[in-house]
């Protein structure tokens, strides 16, 4: 029996994969969203965003900018954030 990995754990996983998704613009994107709300998050709003995680990053990255309609099962508080876009700093 394998033991289930800690919440620790999965925010350091998921912060991960946050920051690795293949393409700079994602990575600021998800990765920079990540940073800004990681700490606030209880275990449901981290289901969330592992569910996101899994997601393509132009899927993702279109319901950030409202290019998209968001499915339902990702609808709410988080994704309104996300949607804000207040976190992505782009370095110079």
């Amino acid at each position: 029996m394998t033991d289930m990995p800690t919440f620790d754990e999965r925010l350091a996983r998921a912060k991960f994969r946050a920051w690795h998704r293949g393409t700079r613009e994602a990575d600021y994107m998800i990765g920079g969203f990540f940073d800004r709300y990681a700490k606030e998050w209880g275990v449901s709003e981290l289901e969330w965003f592992e569910d996101l995680l899994a997601e393509d990053d132009v899927d993702v990255m279109a319901w950030a900018m409202k290019t998209a309609e968001v499915p339902a099962r990702f609808q709410g508080e988080q994704i309104a954030m996300m949607q804000a876009l207040d976190y992505v700093e782009i370095p110079r």
